[in-house]
């Protein structure tokens, strides 16, 4: 398999530190939070370190509101961006704060949530299974809202699949959408990885193309995460599908039917913070340290 690596120059994405961010308490109250998020500043271009030239990220407003190459480079300065997408003050990463607002046609949810786009600026061009890709990340959940023992969940990385335009008219779609063949969750403090398998093995040619066709299978990886810094790696090749917690300390790998049929999807990768609750005063603020992506 080929690679084409996403990165910064120095092999990994990195963010300098130099804006100010929320405070670092995982939990804080709803009027504290709201207080603290409208003052993201500007920040200088010349510190900005950062390759988002094959990412576009969608927010919680307008739409929702997507920003592509090349105006995503210009996070720092953008007024639409800057509240939901900035340089941490207090660490090195980029952090990704959502609230409950504006959804996308398929969710009731809202997100500050990067999707990969192989070409920049362009969602039709993906990958599948046969090219193979690979993510890798480190990063964190910062603060969520929600009580001890019953926060608020929130998605972290994805493979999502898409239907190519002969797909989607056989089926009679009036969009490209397909299901996500791999969502992880940050739980209550744990990694909960959900992939999608088939209801029926069976299933004919035409209808393994229809979300209805497929569900979700839930793994939760033994170690808890907390609100520390953690490292997730990602891997599609083949048949197989590897997710890696912490450089190797656990990993889930599916290799079988369900892996195998999926092969007729295009994908793309995501990663950022997708909360999972449209409940009023709710938030999640999510911290990204690196992102990599190769194909």
């Amino acid at each position: 398999m080929s690679f084409i690596r996403f990165v910064s120059s120095l092999g990994l994405i990195t963010v300098l530190s130099h804006s100010c961010s929320p405070a670092d308490a995982p939990v804080t109250t709803v009027e504290e939070n709201e207080s603290i998020v409208d003052e993201a500043p500007l920040a200088p271009e010349s510190l900005i370190d950062i390759d988002l030239n094959h990412w576009k990220v969608t927010l919680p407003i307008g739409n929702p509101t997507e920003v592509e190459p090349p105006e995503i480079l210009d996070y720092a300065s953008n007024p639409l961006l800057m509240k939901y997408m900035y340089n941490s003050e207090s660490d090195t990463s980029l952090v990704f704060y959502t609230e409950p607002g504006s959804s996308t046609r398929n969710s009731s949810y809202s997100r500050t949530e990067l999707r990969e786009q192989m070409e920049p600026g362009s969602n039709t061009v993906n990958w599948t299974f046969a090219q193979g890709g690979t993510m890798k990340g480190r990063l964190k959940v910062a603060r969520v809202s929600g009580e001890a023992g019953k926060l608020d969940r929130i998605i972290v990385m994805q493979i999502h699949g898409r239907l190519t335009n002969q797909q989607r008219d056989l089926i009679g779609q009036d969009d490209n959408n397909a299901p996500p063949v791999l969502k992880i969750y940050w739980d209550d403090g744990k990694i909960d990885v959900r992939r999608k398998v088939l209801r029926d093995i069976t299933v004919s040619d035409e209808e393994i193309l229809s979300k209805a066709a497929w569900k979700d299978e839930s793994h939760f990886f033994q170690a808890e995460v907390g609100y520390e810094a953690f490292d997730l790696e990602i891997n599609a090749s083949g048949t197989v599908l590897r997710i890696t917690l912490n450089d190797g300390e656990e990993e889930l790998r599916f290799d079988d039917i369900h892996t195998e049929k999926w092969g007729v999807f295009e994908n793309y990768f995501k990663a950022g913070n997708y909360l999972q609750t449209s409940a009023a005063g709710t938030y999640s603020e999510v911290r990204y340290y690196e992102l990599e992506v190769m194909h």
